[in-house]
């Protein structure tokens, strides 16, 4: 293990006055990283895609009931539920996402993965886990085993998450629909870390109040037009012209409705038409990603799409019944919210923990989380809270600050994190997020 090292007199300060438990719950953890790092890597070797991680459900299922808890495998499709009551006191919910992603390692590890497969594209790709959940799901195991060690610590219940296509912005919805609330303990408090290609020291914690992470619609835009030939272009109308004109005025929703203070985004990511050099095709089809916070800008985004591509094509003199059809794929990945005081609360517990030097405040990203149906099912009743840990090896950041390497983001075949920095601070922090919010002394 790598043991976190403070950078200055008042961090050291600060661990050496902490209770005593916690320098315990710390070295407990060191006597279990060996072992984590070694299911870190197992998982790392042999990723799946999302909504098919059975090989991965299992393995885990298995390891939280050795552990103690009572496990319920299955839910929505592939999840697994690990429950465990302590007493009488709040009801706290840990997760972590399983799925890998179809991309083709280039980090040159040892234990690098070689795994294929062939997702609903029809593609055969490689799989990797290039957004690093399996160093979400061994930080998830070593809080487990902290806090079953440490019991006497905190009252009430835990609801340990192991979720299953976070890639596809579905797994938090899955399990809800299939009962996370209702065949379960229905949290108090719900929490999870995710890595992050940062320019910090690995191990940094990151946070945001508020708005975290973004909504995510993906939008089709099917664009008719009267196909004819070529070097004719008079006797059609050019559907590639028509959706070139859409692409470039779809930029003006943002710029020219969205408030410049209400962060907005709407890239075309795909454009299809044709398939001859000399033929006007009849159809064009546009592939969009539109990002925004509140569910206000959200719909504000949506209703201009609509109006821009109506309003080109009438622009075009296409009759009514040739009008662009408008597809938002259901269900979208909602924006993830921080409760403002409730990340106030367990960042205070963080920063006593590990330092000020290590617990910061980040600005929010337009990546998008399903974390955010943990909230969003109950909002009056779950406070929630995710939070970032720093990935990047010390190599890149002296790269970074050398010559301008530009780091490996998230989903990049070459994004290989400092795992067990990683693996170490997302167990402590959970696990000491989780005592702290169920004190035996207020129960």
């Amino acid at each position: 293990m790598s043991k976190t090292v403070p950078t200055s007199l008042a961090a050291l300060a600060m661990v050496l006055s902490a209770p005593a438990a916690a320098n315990e719950l710390r070295d407990d953890l060191a006597a279990d990283m060996p072992e984590l790092m070694e299911l870190y890597r197992d998982l790392h070797a042999n990723p799946e895609l999302s909504f098919e991680e059975h090989r991965t459900a299992a393995k885990l299922a298995e390891r939280m009931r050795k552990i103690g808890f009572d496990v319920t495998e299955g839910v929505g499709r592939t999840g697994v539920v690990s429950i465990l009551r302590n007493g009488e006191g709040p009801t706290v919910l840990l997760r972590a996402d399983m799925d890998g992603l179809p991309v083709i390692e280039q980090t040159g590890l040892p234990y690098a993965s070689t795994v294929t497969a062939t997702p609903a594209s029809g593609v055969t790709t490689g799989v990797m886990h290039a957004c690093g959940h399996d160093t979400h799901m061994a930080g998830f195991i070593g809080a487990a085993q902290l806090l079953v060690g440490h019991k006497d610590s905190w009252r009430g219940t835990l609801v340990m998450v192991l979720q299953p296509a976070e890639e596809l912005g579905l797994g938090a919805l899955a399990m809800l629909e299939d009962g996370l609330y209702s065949r379960f303990p229905k949290p108090d408090y719900a929490l999870a870390f995710h890595d992050a290609a940062a320019p910090a020291p690995a191990g940094t914690i990151g946070y945001t109040p508020g708005y975290a992470l973004a909504n995510v619609d993906s939008v089709d835009i099917t664009v008719k037009g009267v196909g004819g030939h070529g070097a004719y272009p008079h006797t059609a109308i050019d559907p590639v012209v028509l959706a070139s004109a859409i692409v470039m005025k779809l930029q003006t929703v943002v710029s020219r409705n969205s408030s410049p203070l209400d962060p907005a985004v709407i890239t075309v990511g795909s454009f299809h038409a044709g398939a001859k050099h000399n033929i006007i095709s009849d159809e064009a089809k546009l592939q969009l990603t539109v990002r925004s916070y509140s569910d206000e800008s959200r719909q504000l985004l949506l209703d201009g799409i609509r109006r821009v591509a109506r309003g080109e094509a009438i622009t075009a003199g296409l009759p009514e019944n040739l009008m662009p059809e408008v597809t938002v794929k259901d269900p979208h990945t909602p924006s993830t919210f921080n409760d403002p005081e409730f990340s106030e609360k367990v960042t205070a517990g963080f920063r006593q923990r590990f330092g000020e030097n290590r617990v910061m405040e980040w600005p929010a990203v337009m990546g998008g989380e399903d974390f955010s149906q943990y909230r969003r099912a109950a909002p009056e009743d779950v406070k929630s809270m995710i939070f970032w840990i720093s990935g990047t090896p010390q190599s890149m950041l002296d790269a970074l600050e050398k010559d301008g390497t530009p780091l490996p983001s998230l989903h990049s075949p070459f994004w290989a994190p400092d795992a067990d920095k990683v693996v170490a601070a997302g167990a402590e922090a959970l696990a000491s997020a989780a005592i702290d919010l169920m004190p035996i002394g207020e129960n």
